[in-house]
């Protein structure tokens, strides 16, 4: 058993000893990488209400804590359920209501660009 735990100890260690690595050799290619994933989670972020209604709408998340389908729903009811959804329900039914919803998307997008902004970095070298 702790021989176990200290092989994954081990393994985060080094993990991020090799991540220190390729940042104190490229601070160029780092500072595109950490600037695309800041850009794209921004993004994200702003365009969250956005998206969780474009799924919402689409039929995608199901039905509201009220049991309406999310769906029927249209404006600011269908955005913050669909927001309440992603997050895993409505706060008072014990989810993340929107703020995790918002969270969510914001993460998703920003990991997103973080990986487009590597690929660009690798396919431009």
């Amino acid at each position: 058993m702790f021989d176990f735990i200290g092989d994954v100890l081990g393994g985060a260690v080094d993990m991020v000893s090799d991540v220190i690595d390729v940042v104190v050799e490229n601070p160029g290619k780092t500072l595109l990488v950490v600037g695309g994933t800041i850009a794209t989670g921004g993004l994200a972020w702003a365009a969250a209400p956005a998206v969780a209604a474009a799924a919402g709408g689409a039929g995608l998340l199901g039905a509201a804590s009220t049991g309406t389908a999310i769906s029927t729903l249209s404006g600011a009811a269908l955005t913050n359920a669909s927001l309440a959804a992603i997050g895993g329900g409505a706060v008072a039914a014990g989810g993340g209501g929107m703020a995790a919803g918002t969270a969510i998307v914001t993460g998703v997008g920003a990991a997103a660009g973080a990986g487009v902004s590597v690929g660009a970095v690798k396919a431009a070298t």
